[in-house]
C-alpha cells in the first residue's frame, strides 16, 4: 500500500516539476489562467510608491496594480482570482520579471534600451525627477555646483567650474539609471570623486547624515517621503534642482502584447475617469497642473 502510495506521489512530483516550465514560458494570461492567482512584484523600501508596513504592501503604484488586477479578474472571469505579493530588489527585478517569477513590476522604473532587451513596459503611470540630498552644513562650492552655479570667482575654466563638484563623495542605489547618469557626468566634467552603491534610498540618507557621503542622488518624490518620516535625517536638506526627468512605468513580459494591452488599457481608463488623479491626492501630494498635462498624453485613446 505504501509503494503504491510513493509511486503514486512521486508521479505526482514528476508531473509537477515538468509542467514548472511550461508555466514559466507560457504567456501571462494562460500562467494566470492555470495558477488562479495573479502575482504583483515590488520594492518593499520604495515609499510612496510601494512599501513593506504590514503583510500586505501598499503605495500608490500597488493601488494601480489593484485595479489591473480587477481588470484580469473581469477579462478571464475569475472573481475568485488570488492576489499575491512578491518583494524584489532593484538587482533582481528585472529577472524576475522575465523570468515568470512575478506578472508585473508594479514598482514603476524608467524603461532604458537595456532594459528592454529583456522585459516591456506599460504606458507611465508617473514622471520621475532626479534629485539630491545634502547636509544642512554641506560647504557652499558643493551647493553652488549642485545649484548649477559656477562654484568660486575667477577665471572660469574646467578647474574652476568642477572645483565643487570635485573630491567629494556621491551615492546613488546600485544598479539603477542614477548611477549610470552620474558616472557619465563625472566622466564628462572630468570631475575627481568617489561614487558610493547603496541598496535603497533609506541606506543613502543614512551615508550622507553620517557623513559618509556628501551628497545622495535619488528620485525626488522618494527622498521628500523619507526627509518627512526619518527622525535621523533631520540634519540634511533637499535641494530644489531637478537634474533629470524621466518617464517611469510597469515591467512585464517582453513577448506578451496581449497582456501589454490589458495592463494599457486599465492604466488608459484610470486616466481617464480620474483614479489616478485620485491616487496622486492619497500618495503623493496632488497632482500639479504640468502632471494633469501629462495623464492626458499618457492615457492612450480608445
Amino acid at each position: 500500500m505504501n509503494v503504491k502510495l510513493s509511486k503514486a506521489n512521486n508521479l505526482l512530483l514528476v508531473c509537477l516539476l515538468t509542467l514548472m516550465p511550461v508555466l514559466a514560458g507560457a504567456d501571462t494570461l494562460e500562467r494566470v489562467r492555470t495558477t488562479q492567482s495573479f502575482t504583483l512584484g515590488y520594492l518593499p523600501n520604495f515609499p510612496p510608491f510601494s512599501a513593506q508596513a504590514s503583510d500586505i504592501p501598499s503605495g500608490y503604484a500597488i493601488d494601480l496594480c489593484l485595479k489591473i488586477a480587477d481588470k484580469v479578474k473581469t477579462e478571464l472571469a475569475l472573481p475568485g482570482l488570488q492576489i499575491r505579493y512578491l518583494s524584489v530588489s532593484p538587482t533582481d527585478e528585472i529577472n524576475a520579471v522575465s523570468s515568470g517569477k512575478i506578472d508585473i513590476l508594479c514598482t514603476p522604473t524608467a524603461p532604458t534600451l537595456e532594459r528592454r532587451k529583456r522585459v516591456s513596459y506599460s504606458v507611465p503611470v508617473y514622471t520621475a525627477g532626479l534629485s539630491v540630498v545634502v547636509r544642512q552644513d554641506a560647504p557652499q562650492p558643493l551647493l553652488n555646483a549642485l545649484a548649477g552655479k559656477v562654484a568660486n570667482t575667477g577665471p572660469t575654466w574646467r578647474a574652476t567650474i568642477n572645483h565643487g563638484l570635485s573630491n567629494q563623495t556621491y551615492a546613488a542605489i546600485a544598479g539603477g539609471v542614477t548611477e549610470t547618469w552620474i558616472r557619465e557626468r563625472m566622466r564628462l566634467l572630468g570631475v575627481v570623486a568617489t561614487l558610493v552603491t547603496v541598496e535603497n534610498t533609506a541606506a543613502g540618507l543614512k551615508q550622507v547624515a553620517e557623513g559618509k557621503a556628501d551628497a545622495f542622488f535619488a528620485e525626488r518624490m522618494v527622498l521628500k517621503n523619507l526627509l518627512a518620516t526619518d527622525k535621523s535625517a533631520s540634519n540634511l536638506v533637499l535641494l530644489d534642482r531637478i537634474f533629470e526627468y524621466a518617464p517611469t512605468a510597469m515591467a512585464v513580459d517582453r513577448n506578451d502584447e496581449d497582456f501589454r494591452l490589458l495592463v494599457d488599457t486599465a492604466l488608459s481608463d484610470m486616466y481617464r475617469s480620474g483614479e489616478i488623479e485620485q491616487a496622486f491626492d492619497k500618495y503623493l501630494g496632488g497632482a500639479d497642473d504640468t502632471a494633469k498635462k501629462l495623464f492626458k498624453v499618457y492615457a492612450l485613446p480608445q
